[in-house]
């Protein structure tokens, strides 16, 4: 197909949401799985169960047999904690970029820069069909809106980036997504823009989209009101310390919202040091098991094996199996101490609040 833009070097059929739905349906296990999460994630950001939701998984999916060995462990892991921690599992499937580099499972699910966006959504949704059938809540960042359209019926937990909350774009996009959505903070540190982002997401808008069956369409929302702000730090430094947490819970009760936040471990809160997330957990659990209110949950970046490697394009047979390509995670045997800190934090915590 001859392109009109000649800055647009080809065009593609891309297959539909409808027919995409048709091909990877979500199962009635699936399903079950996939409302209960979406409840629960709710009731832990609104206070209404006391538990701490845990965000945890790779940076950024590459290998789809990897993140489902991971899936299971987690699994596995989310049973043993299930009294004191709602664990649901990084499924991050797009990349965003500062600049230039792989763009994730969705864009490039070969690893070799042939850029099969078909299969890598097939690829997608699958892999999130199948973590949702072992029990396990699933989380995304949405960043191309109209990806969000193929997989957003498959995801219990949302996010909205760094990079991408202060677009009306996603604001507009996350009023419609029927999960809670956490809006971090900008790569400046600012929380303000976050808070803006969940205000706006909170009303109903309209907006030119695609429906299911991938025609142009008019889009109209009702709004969101289950959207909150997760601290990820920022060029300024870390934002998870207590006075960081209580200036934005003030902000946030000053525009009429929740005081409810979660603390992305990751990011600008480690330095983007994969070894000081486990400090970053440490800290916020002492705090937990004191006390403090207001923290609804953590993120962490984590895999199979620590750090991270670097991506060869078309050379995927020579990664190590569960080690991330993009961001350095912290490893497994980390990942389950960390957890086992959390769960002992909401333990400690809730003696405290009844001794009060």
């Amino acid at each position: 197909m001859r392109p009109v833009n000649a800055r647009i070097s080809a065009v593609e059929p891309l297959l539909t949401p409808a027919e995409l739905r048709a091909e990877v349906p979500v199962t009635d296990l699936a399903a079950r799985t996939l409302r209960k999460g979406r409840e629960e994630v709710a009731r832990v950001l609104d206070g209404t169960d006391d538990r701490l939701l845990v965000v945890t998984g790779p940076c950024s999916v590459h290998d789809p047999a990897a993140a489902l060995t991971y899936a299971e462990r987690l699994a596995h892991l989310a049973e043993e904690v299930s009294d004191t921690l709602l664990l649901v599992m990084r499924v991050y499937v797009e990349k965003p970029r500062t600049r230039l580099g792989w763009k994730g499972l969705v864009s490039d699910p070969h690893l070799d820069g042939s850029d099969d966006v078909n299969e890598g959504l097939r690829l997608s949704r699958e892999l999130l069909t199948k973590v949702l059938e072992l029990g396990l809540p699933t989380g995304c960042e949405f960043l191309d809106p109209t990806v969000a359209r193929y997989l957003s019926d498959a995801v219990c937990w949302g996010a909205i980036g760094a990079r991408t909350v202060q677009s009306q774009t996603h604001r507009q996009l996350t009023s419609g997504l029927a999960m809670p959505v956490g809006m971090k903070n900008t790569t400046t540190g600012a929380v303000g823009d976050a808070i803006d982002a969940i205000v706006c997401a909170s009303h109903g808008h309209v907006f030119p989209g695609i429906d299911d069956d991938g025609l142009a369409s008019v889009i109209q929302t009702s709004g969101n009101p289950d959207c909150h702000v997760v601290l990820r730090g920022g060029a300024s430094g870390p934002n998870y310390g207590p006075l960081d947490v209580a200036r934005a819970l003030d902000a946030l009760g000053g525009a009429g919202l929740p005081r409810r936040l979660v603390i992305d471990a990751s990011h600008g809160n480690s330095g983007k040091d994969h070894e000081r997330q486990p400090v970053v957990v440490a800290d916020v659990a002492r705090r937990i098991a004191a006390g403090e209110r207001g923290i609804a949950g953590l993120m962490v970046e984590s895999f199979l094996a620590s750090g991270r490697q670097e991506l060869v394009l078309g050379e995927p047979g020579r990664l190590v199996f569960g080690q991330s390509v993009t961001d350095a995670c912290v490893g497994w045997d980390r990942t389950t101490r960390m957890v086992a800190q959390l769960a002992d934090a909401v333990t400690a915590g809730r003696a405290t609040t009844v001794a009060a």
